[in-house]
């Protein structure tokens, strides 16, 4: 018989509020995650989910409840400012600084390390190219590359595939997919819950006043969470065999966006 996954990330009972003045954006959330679970975040904007990610990640404190890790994590921002001029390579080789430390240089295992990272984004080719010349999209997948090359088993990503063309979101959601299934542990912010059924073993539905969802994706997708989780009439349909999560942008006569 084949043992349970470690739990590689805990929440439990998270309250976070932004002030004494505010009611709070997230409300006694709790979930687990085990060895191998590429979770995707839902919610509309200003839910929490970067909050989540920052608190899951310690760059911010839990104001109540507790956050258990068991391994070293990785965070991908949404977005990141470099004002000096580092090349693609250099940037890469910023994950191994927990591993060179301050008294020595790379050595051959951390070149190898970021090649071998900046491989398994596509971007080997750009190695030599300013950080700063790329467009939104390519920036995001060297912060991949940074984050696969610091050897973390748990990786938190917000939004990374926001600036993205679909090649591109490809390349990180097959790339997901394949670190989930050799144990990586995977949070990743979205807003297309498409990529939470076609990706993702667990799914976390955030929703307006805190309120949230936790579980497979395939059960807690519907019609009715999907339009809650927007405030937009929302259908879950079969499309030749897949399921397809499709918003009502354009209004029918008597139906209003609420």
């Amino acid at each position: 018989m084949n043992e349970p996954a470690a739990v590689m990330l805990s929440v439990h009972d998270i309250t976070w509020r932004y002030s004494s003045r505010h009611s709070p954006i997230l409300k006694n959330l709790s979930f687990s995650l085990p060895q191998g679970a590429l979770c995707m975040i839902l919610g509309a904007n200003g839910a929490g989910k970067s909050t989540l990610l920052k608190l899951l990640a310690e760059k911010l404190s839990c104001q109540q409840g507790l956050v258990s890790r068991g391994g070293d994590i990785a965070f991908v921002p949404q977005r990141t400012t470099v004002s000096l001029a580092v090349s693609v390579y250099e940037t890469v080789l910023v994950g191994r600084s927990a591993h060179v430390g301050l008294l020595r240089a790379p050595n051959h295992q951390d070149c190898r390390i970021c090649e071998e990272a900046l491989c398994r984004v596509g971007l080997q080719h750009m190695a030599s190219r300013e950080f700063s010349s790329l467009s939104g999209g390519e920036q995001q997948l060297v912060l991949m590359a940074q984050a696969l090359a610091s050897e973390a088993r748990i990786i938190l990503l917000d939004e990374v595939t926001a600036a993205m063309d679909w090649r591109n979101q490809a390349i990180i959601l097959r790339l997901l997919q394949d670190l989930a299934r050799q144990d990586y542990t995977i949070s990743f912010i979205t807003h297309s819950p498409q990529h939470a059924l076609d990706f993702a073993t667990h799914c976390l539905l955030m929703f307006p006043e805190g309120d949230s969802l936790f579980g497979s994706p395939s059960k807690i997708i519907t019609d009715e969470t999907m339009s809650r989780l927007y405030r937009l009439p929302v259908r879950c349909t079969v499309i030749e065999d897949r399921w397809v999560v499709v918003p009502q942008f354009i209004q029918k006569q008597g139906v209003s966006i609420p």
